[in-house]
């Protein structure tokens, strides 16, 4: 989990934590072996009370996934963050801590006060959310000291994206994809390998991985997608996207159950805008058993005897409701993990990359259609605003962009390559460090 990413319904998730009964959340650990170390990290203890509160204050903030065990993922690196922040000789003062406490604080539209009163009813001492925050300030500044010079956004990083924003031309992409499924058991190395994926910058090596790894239709043509228009993709993978060269790899993309990366292979300019779309509809379909031989059967069988969203009705009839989910949803509503998987089907077309339940259910997702979004009168003036003009590449056409959006679109770009190269850094940190568990 990113420390200083927002976190949404902050305040409620709190309250309605709080008030949990004593069995959602941990019991306090006996008083006795309560600070003996549980795990050190390059001789760095970490304890067991580290361990409870770290997971109590997970279990407050709603954290999306099971807060023992990442608990002890997050205090492992971050014992790893600072020795790394030590080594370059940065420490902060007081005075930024407490600065960042009140900013994380505020993402709930609360003071850092009434944050750590909060935490402290549900059991949670005002020192583990400071050290929380610490670790995510210090980590910021490390990777800012040691990678900021190599963080650049060229005209032609930008050019991309105001060409996927202007009304006369479209943009699409030449993609592969890799998608590989994970459970519980098999996070670490699953992670480990995404990691490595993301590091890559050659076609063939990507593709070689695609065909040993990913789930998806695409495996046994190395990863390789057809030319999607940008506006199929989700928001906030578009920017990501538009922020690779052709080579680069995005980073590993969380899935629920699967871990997603795409690599640019060619990007291009067309003539025709493609279209936006209002709604999106979509069926999924739940198999018991996970990724096992005989639900995976399953969808296959499915897959091969339906051709619409209608035909599901009948698959699942006689068994529960809850079985089949069909609905229409804005782009903007949908999870990102579902939007991704999306993304890349046509009317009729079924994936079933992903699980829900900790693995336990497979997704049979199957696209139903798109609605698109109903161009506005041409005729009709736009309203003025400040902007700048950036030439196209053929020099005729102009994609105008308000100065913030083009500061916004810069700022993603950097931060995508930035988040890269933490990432890669905390990897090597932690393939070098001696772990030991007790």
């Amino acid at each position: 989990m990113k420390l200083m990413r927002p976190l949404r319904h902050l305040t409620a998730a709190l309250i309605m934590g709080t008030c949990l009964s004593a069995t959602a959340i941990a019991p306090p650990a006996m008083a006795q072996g309560l600070f003996e170390p549980v795990i050190k990290v390059n001789g760095h203890a970490i304890t067991r009370y580290d361990l409870e509160q770290r997971a109590r204050l997970l279990g407050l903030l709603r954290a999306p996934a099971e807060p023992n065990k990442l608990a002890r993922e997050q205090l492992i690196e971050d014992r790893l963050k600072l020795e790394a922040a030590n080594r370059q000789g940065i420490v902060l003062s007081d005075e930024e801590i407490a600065t960042g406490m009140e900013e994380f604080a505020a993402r709930g539209n609360l003071t850092a006060e009434q944050m750590i009163q909060l935490l402290e009813r549900g059991g949670v001492g005002k020192e583990t959310l400071r050290e929380f925050v610490r670790a995510g300030l210090t980590w910021r500044e490390v990777t800012r000291v040691r990678f900021s010079a190599r963080i650049s956004v060229s005209e032609d990083d930008l050019e991309r994206a105001r060409n996927a924003i202007g009304s006369d031309t479209g943009v699409r992409v030449l993609l592969s994809e890799i998608i590989i499924p994970m459970t519980p058991q098999n996070q670490e190395e699953v992670m480990a390998n995404a990691t490595r994926i993301s590091e890559l910058d050659s076609q063939s090596a990507f593709a070689a991985e695609a065909r040993r790894f990913s789930a998806t239709p695409t495996r046994d043509r190395g990863g390789q997608m057809p030319w999607t228009p940008i506006t199929r993709l989700p928001a906030g993978l578009r920017t990501i996207v538009l922020g690779l060269a052709p080579g680069e790899v995005t980073d590993p993309l969380p899935l629920d159950g699967a871990v997603a990366l795409f690599q640019m292979r060619d990007i291009e300019e067309i003539d025709v805008a493609q279209p936006e779309y209002s709604a999106i509809e979509y069926a999924a379909y739940y198999i018991d058993g996970g990724r096992s031989d005989a639900a995976l059967a399953r969808a296959a069988q499915i897959d091969a005897d339906t051709d619409t969203c209608d035909d599901l009705y009948g698959v699942a009839q006689g068994q529960p409701e809850a079985v089949l989910e069909r609905g229409t949803k804005a782009p903007s509503e949908i999870p990102q993990d579902i939007a991704i998987v999306l993304s890349r089907l046509d009317p009729g077309e079924v994936d079933y990359t992903m699980t829900r339940a900790n693995g336990q259910t497979l997704v049979l997702l199957m696209m139903c259609g798109r609605a698109e979004v109903i161009a506005e009168d041409p005729a009709t003036p736009a309203a003025p605003q400040a902007a700048e003009t950036a030439e196209g590449t053929d020099g005729g056409e102009t994609v105008e962009l308000a100065p913030d959006e083009t500061a916004q679109l810069s700022a993603q770009i950097a931060n995508q390559r930035m988040e890269s190269f933490s990432d890669g850094y905390l990897e090597q940190l932690r393939s070098e460090a001696r772990i030991i568990e007790y």
